[in-house]
């Protein structure tokens, strides 16, 4: 499969003060077409930023993206107009926010806010529009469309303002559609068919799909491939399942170990001491070094580069495998 979208050494900086902290620090990664690409980590990690700025949606000021590309069917977005932007925006890669309530308008039917979404866009009458509006709403699960098109956010479940935002998203058949934790706050059987909905437009349009979440069960039920960030970088990279058996790095081994198993019963919740550090508080060495149990010296002196394991596209940032398997056997990843 070829490479839809590619981010190289991104980084987005917010103003602090008199100084610019790195939200996010130098990542890179690749989409490929039809694919379903994972990126988790806890709050802070800088998941939503690189989502912001992949659909060139980051707030400047104080925002600003001081280095990278992303590229997009062979072109940098980087420095495109706002006018070119739009143009990509919604038609060509889409996105679903985390909270429905928040992202349609209260003052508007349902009708009137998809309806505008795909005439913005594409150019059709009235009338085509509110068709298209009906098959989206069909497409996504939505009984009674045109009942539906009449009322008010408000009137709807939580499940449901999903559903017409993932419509919404789909209006102009984008290459890409980035969801942004687009399961929180709503309950698990309404998460379910969530998830099932976005698998099963991805097999039908062959939308290429990021998925951001903190939630590693959503992860190994639809992705194809993760990325697991920390404090604004990479910290491992590779297929679900070789992650989810196989975890390299203390984190995603501490984040696996967080996630609740149905046929144990415990006491206590396993959960990752300390907190993700406020960006740019961490100067030298490992950022995780501060929480990770197995950190020893040279982890609080020198920032572990991403290496790559050699197997299965498995990569990791960690020196802990430098010294398992010998330097000679990493390569280091310049991507």
């Amino acid at each position: 499969m070829s490479n839809i979208l590619q981010i190289k050494n991104l980084k987005v900086s917010f103003q602090s003060g008199k100084k610019l902290v790195p939200a996010v620090d130098g990542i890179s990664f690749e989409l490929k077409e039809g694919e379903i690409l994972g990126i988790v980590g806890e709050s802070g990690s800088g998941k939503s930023v690189t989502s912001l700025a992949t659909m060139g949606l980051i707030p400047s000021p104080p925002g600003k993206v001081e280095n990278g590309q992303i590229i997009f069917e062979g072109k940098d977005l980087i420095n495109i107009s706002e006018k070119e932007w739009r143009k990509v925006r919604g038609n060509q890669i889409s996105m679903i926010f985390q909270e429905p309530m928040t992202s349609l308008n209260p003052l508007f039917t349902i009708g009137n806010q998809v309806i505008e979404a795909i005439r913005l866009h594409t150019g059709l009458s009235k009338r085509e529009a509110f068709v298209r509006g009906m098959e989206l709403l069909r497409l996504v699960g939505i009984p009674r469309a045109e009942g539906i098109l009449k009322e008010y956010p408000h009137q709807l479940s939580g499940g449901m303002r999903q559903r017409i935002m993932i419509a919404m998203a789909m209006a102009c058949n984008p290459k890409v559609l980035i969801a942004d934790e687009p399961t929180t706050a709503l309950d698990v059987t309404i998460q379910a068919q969530i998830l099932a909905l976005m698998k099963d437009l991805n097999k039908k349009t062959n939308t290429s799909i990021i998925l951001i979440t903190h939630d590693l069960g959503v992860v190994a039920e639809i992705c194809d491939r993760v990325i697991v960030m920390y404090s604004g970088q990479i910290v491992e990279h590779g297929d679900v399942r070789t992650i989810l058996k196989n975890p390299q790095h203390p984190y995603t081994k501490g984040l696996l170990k967080s996630v609740p198993e149905l046929r144990e019963k415990k006491e206590r919740l396993y959960s990752i001491p300390g907190t993700v550090p406020a960006p740019g508080t961490i100067q030298n060495g490992c950022r995780f070094a501060p929480r990770c149990r197995d950190a020893f010296g040279k982890c609080h002196e020198e920032e572990p580069k991403l290496f790559n394991l050699e197997k299965d596209q498995h990569e990791v940032r960690c020196f802990l495998y430098t010294l398992k398997e010998g330097s000679d056997k990493h390569v280091e990843v310049t991507s």
